[in-house]
């Protein structure tokens, strides 16, 4: 944990000086050149911090920008899905979500909730997996083909008797999400839960969250699921031009 404190502690004075060099950042944090040295080591070696030149001064590397970015879109898309979750849930009456991609788990940012999913389960911060959820279907439809093949090569945790753990058969799903314009789920995760999701896009098109519409199985029955599957993805539609996509 020292090292991880100090670590964060180099960035910050970076932060703070714009560059600053081995010596300088050792005096700052009370340790040996060799200890200040090897910290930035590290740093440099993962793109959050860079030399400059041959002057032997160090300041942030563009890895920070990139964590920065990851940050600000998770934030922006959860202030400028509220009205739109908000909406849809007066609307449908059912449980809406925003989740995003981490780490091949989708994790719930933001919720809603409707009139008829008042006692509905609380979704909001949990890490759900990509194959048993309609967001993370929708994360793997809009994946690159690598790292899709990289999480179908897991072993696909079976939560109910309907999860689907054969890669041909979520193959098929992932390919009729990507074509209809959303996903769905219908007691893959949990028993009695039914889910549909829709993409949500950046300035550039590419996929960064998801809105779901999720209740109980005598609701959300499967001939609402066309409905609400395209209800869905025109909100996620509203929410992707909110976040430049499209003009």
């Amino acid at each position: 944990m020292r090292s991880v404190d100090r670590a964060v502690s180099v960035l910050e004075i970076l932060a703070r000086r714009g560059e600053a060099g081995v010596t300088e950042i050792a005096d700052e944090l009370g340790v040996h050149r060799s200890t200040a040295f090897r910290l930035l080591g590290v740093l440099e070696n993962r793109g959050l911090v860079a030399q400059a030149g041959d002057r032997g001064k160090y300041h942030l590397g563009a890895g920070v920008l990139r964590l920065a970015r990851a940050a600000a879109v998770r934030l922006d898309v959860s202030q400028e899905g509220v009205p739109v979750c908000r909406d849809l849930a007066d609307e449908l009456g059912e449980t809406v979500n925003t989740a995003v991609l981490d780490d091949f788990a989708a994790v719930n940012i933001m919720q809603a909730r409707g009139t008829a999913s008042v006692t509905a389960q609380d979704w909001l911060g949990r890490r759900t997996p990509l194959h048993a959820t309609s967001s993370g279907k929708v994360f793997l439809a809009h994946m690159t083909p690598a790292l899709r093949e990289e999480y179908l090569g897991r072993p696909l945790h079976r939560f109910t008797d309907h999860t689907l753990t054969e890669t041909s058969l979520l193959r098929g799903e992932l390919e009729r999400a990507a074509e209809q314009g959303y996903a769905s789920t219908r007691e893959e995760l949990e028993l009695g839960l039914v889910a549909v999701a829709a993409p949500v896009r950046a300035h550039d098109g590419a996929v960064i969250a998801a809105i779901s519409v999720s209740g109980p199985v005598y609701r959300l029955t499967p001939d609402r699921l066309p409905r609400l599957g395209a209800r869905t993805a025109a909100a996620a539609a509203e929410l992707s031009r909110r976040m430049g996509y499209g003009f």
